[in-house]
């Protein structure tokens, strides 16, 4: 990473070759390829997102205008947007998956450590949710959404600590959100944070089976009786009811035989009475309000690849060119992550993204790019032009 190599360069010499090589010789991503092989189209359509370009002849002109350059920054060659555009069409999008899989294997140990607010646990804890892209049905003719209208849904399971996904599942925008239960394999010992639409009680047993634990919304039509009570809370935190439940519904009673613990809080801050059901009688009844208000995590997650990465302007029609699409935008923001990690940056997630998107044909060092001191050592260079400039 010395300051003779282009930024963008010393982003993807962080980028594990070999290990993406191997997902393309899985699928032979590369058998009978002429001029763009899978490696270039990934790190064309990398460079895309980093830069947050918004459609392929936006990614083919930039490199066109540098061309000169293309060999330093890593780039065999730069080809016109019609050849990627057929490479994201017909390469299975599976390589580009089972790549985003190995950096979410390298990446979400690195930060297991990170704390959770408001919460002093050691378990594992993550949310379940979707966000739903909204697509044209005319040009998406297989996203299919509601009320006759094209989507697509990237369900997301994200690690609480350190805001890594550690799950990702996309389909068209009728698939339920519940229905993903079937598909995520419970950690032992783990906690999961879901919102009314995954509360389906055959998929909660299977949680319970597995020895792990979930925290939900209790859906207004839930019938149950009361086993149990706890009367000793502390109404000033805003806990209202702690209890032991058994459902009476005889469906619901067969899906779920077990008990179930009720607990209702009051939040004054957003004037909301919330009951959250969990299987989980080991913590107390704050900690399991405090750990569904750590749920809004992914919501912040979703929030901020939409507006940082170039998630809402898709750079294909087909289901392929979709999927590879997401799955590069997941790649970027783990690939961030990591440098955040490597380069021990005090910097943000955000931060840094900002930096490198606006630095990829500089010639400085990373490191020195990412350090704290470094930025503000420009704003302050920054700030003493602007006032010499005033006087």
């Amino acid at each position: 990473m010395n300051t003779g190599k282009y930024v963008f360069s010393q982003v993807v010499e962080l980028v594990n070759k070999y290990e993406f090589e191997k997902c393309v010789k899985r699928y032979y991503g590369n058998h009978r390829v002429r001029s763009l092989n899978c490696w270039n189209q990934f790190i064309q359509l990398f460079f895309g997102q980093l830069t947050s370009l918004n459609s392929l002849r936006d990614i083919c002109l930039v490199l066109k205008a540098h061309k000169g350059k293309l060999y330093h920054l890593g780039f065999r060659q730069n080809v016109v947007h019609t050849t990627l555009s057929r490479a994201n069409e017909k390469r299975d999008w599976h390589i580009f998956a089972d790549f985003g899989e190995y950096l979410i294997k390298l990446v979400r140990p690195l930060y297991s450590n990170y704390p959770i607010p408001n919460i002093n646990i050691n378990e594992e804890v993550f949310a379940l949710d979707s966000t739903t892209i909204s697509l044209s049905i005319n040009l998406f003719t297989w996203a299919k959404g509601k009320y006759s209208r094209g989507a697509v849904k990237m369900h997301t399971l994200l690690d609480l600590r350190g805001s890594i996904p550690s799950f990702i599942f996309i389909t068209d925008g009728k698939y339920h959100d519940s229905n993903v239960l079937d598909v995520i394999t419970p950690t032992a010992c783990a906690i999961y944070l879901m919102d009314k639409a995954y509360v389906d009680f055959a998929a909660l047993y299977r949680i319970l089976l597995a020895n792990a634990y979930f925290v939900t919304r209790a859906k207004n039509s839930l019938k149950y009786e009361t086993i149990e009570q706890n009367f000793n809370i502390d109404e000033s935190t805003g806990l209202r009811v702690d209890k032991t439940i058994m459902l009476t519904v005889a469906k619901s009673k067969k899906l779920y035989p077990e008990k179930l613990r009720l607990v209702e809080f009051y939040d004054s801050e957003t004037d909301n009475y919330l009951v959250f059901l969990s299987n989980n009688f080991d913590i107390t009844a704050l900690e399991i309000a405090n750990l569904y208000k750590n749920r809004w995590g992914i919501e912040v997650f979703f929030k901020w690849i939409k507006q940082n990465l170039t998630i809402k302007k898709l750079w294909g029609h087909s289901e392929n060119a979709v999927k590879i699409h997401l799955w590069v935008a997941i790649c970027t923001y783990l690939m961030i992550a990591y440098i955040k990690h490597v380069l021990n940056s005090n910097l943000s997630i955000y931060e840094i993204t900002q930096i490198l998107s606006i630095s990829v044909f500089d010639k400085t060092s990373i490191r020195e790019l990412l350090s704290d001191t470094q930025v503000n050592q420009n704003v302050k260079e920054f700030q003493y032009d602007l006032f010499a400039n005033m006087q």
